[in-house]
C-alpha cells in the first residue's frame, strides 16, 4: 500500500517531491480589516436610518435600517468566523475550525431570508394602510445611507473572493446599497407625485433582490456542508485523468469535497499491477489532481485487477 499524503504534520516516508500535505490557507488579514471597518459603518448608519424612518414615517427606511442591523450581526459573525478559523488543528479537529466560516455563511443567508419575509409582510400592510411620509427627510437620509453603504461595499469588494463567508458579508452590504437606492427612488416618487404606494412596492422589490442572493448563498453553504463535489470539478474527468496515469489500471472510491473556501480535498484508491516504482505514480496523480484545483490529495495504491471495496 502507498499514500500520496498523510495527516498534516506527519511526513510520509514515501511523500511526493512536492509536499502535498502543506495545504496553507491564504491569510485573512485583508478580510479581517475590511470586515471590522464595514461593521463600524453599518452599525453607525443603521441607527441613523432608524431615527430617519421613525421621523419620516417611511417603511423603506425602517426596512433598510432593520436590514442593516441584521447585516451588522452577519458581518460580526463573519468577523468572528475569520478569527476563530485561524486556530490550529487539533487531534479532535484535524482540519481545524475552517468549517465555521461555512456555518457563518449559512447563518448569514438564513438571516437574509428572514429579513426578506419581514419586509414583505410590513409592505403588504402598508399597501392596505398607507401612512403619511415626509419625503424630504426620507431623501436626505437615503442619500446619506447610499454614501455609507457604497463606502462599505468598496471596502469589502477586494476581499470578497477570499471565502464564502466573506462573500456572504459582501452580499449583505450589496443588498444595503440596493436598499438605499430603493429608498431614494421611493422618496423621489413621493416628493414628485405624492403616490404613497411607492414606498411599500419598492420595499418588496428590494426584498426580492435580497432573496435571490440569500438563496444562492445558502445553497452553496449547504453543498459544502454536505461535502458535494465542487462545481468546477468534473468527477468523471478527474477519474479519467487518474486512470490514464502510466502504471495505474483503474481508480475507485474517488471523493472530492470542499473543506472550506479555498481548501479542496480528494481521496481515491488506485489499482496497479504491482507496487514497483509506485512513488512516481503517486506524484503524477497528485500533479494531475492539482490541475483540477485540488490542494489536499490522498491516494491509496492497491495491487490487483479488481476494484475491491468499490462503493
Amino acid at each position: 500500500m502507498g499514500q500520496a499524503s498523510t495527516p498534516p504534520g506527519e511526513p510520509h516516508p514515501h511523500a511526493a517531491a512536492e509536499d502535498v500535505n502543506c495545504v496553507h490557507r491564504p491569510p485573512r488579514t485583508q478580510s479581517r480589516r475590511a470586515l471590522a471597518w464595514v461593521l463600524g459603518i453599518t452599525l453607525a448608519f443603521a441607527f441613523v436610518e432608524v431615527a430617519g424612518g421613525l421621523l419620516s414615517g417611511a417603511l423603506v427606511l425602517l426596512a433598510d435600517a432593520a436590514h442593516m442591523l441584521t447585516d451588522a450581526g452577519a458581518v460580526g459573525l463573519s468577523l468572528f468566523a475569520v478569527w476563530i478559523a485561524r486556530r490550529p488543528a487539533t487531534a479532535q479537529k484535524t482540519y481545524g475550525y475552517y468549517r465555521l466560516e461555512i456555518l457563518a455563511a449559512l447563518v448569514n443567508g438564513a438571516l437574509l431570508i428572514a429579513v426578506t419575509a419581514g419586509i414583505v409582510l410590513e409592505a403588504l400592510d402598508r399597501l392596505h394602510h398607507p401612512q403619511t411620509i415626509r419625503s424630504g427627510l426620507l431623501l436626505g437620509v437615503a442619500v446619506a445611507g447610499l454614501a455609507a453603504n457604497l463606502a462599505a461595499f468598496l471596502i469589502l469588494h477586494g476581499a470578497k473572493g477570499e471565502s464564502l463567508n466573506v462573500r456572504g458579508a459582501y452580499l449583505h452590504v450589496l443588498s444595503d446599497v440596493l436598499g438605499s437606492l430603493a429608498a431614494i427612488g421611493a422618496g423621489a416618487i413621493i416628493a414628485l407625485t405624492g403616490w404613497l404606494p411607492a414606498d411599500p412596492l419598492l420595499s418588496v422589490g428590494l426584498a426580492l433582490l435580497i432573496l435571490v442572493s440569500a438563496l444562492r448563498l445558502v445553497g452553496e453553504a449547504v453543498d459544502v456542508l454536505l461535502e458535494a463535489t465542487p462545481a468546477h470539478v468534473s468527477l468523471a474527468a478527474l477519474a479519467d485523468a487518474i486512470a490514464s496515469v502510466p502504471g495505474v489500471s483503474g481508480v475507485h472510491d474517488l471523493h472530492v469535497w470542499t473543506v472550506s473556501s479555498g481548501m479542496i480535498a480528494m481521496s481515491a484508491h488506485a489499482t496497479a499491477p504491482s507496487l514497483t516504482d509506485h512513488q512516481p505514480v503517486l506524484e503524477e496523480i497528485t500533479r494531475r489532481a492539482r490541475g483540477f484545483g485540488i490542494q489536499h490529495v490522498t491516494v491509496q495504491i492497491e495491487v490487483g485487477g479488481e476494484c475491491v471495496g468499490q462503493a
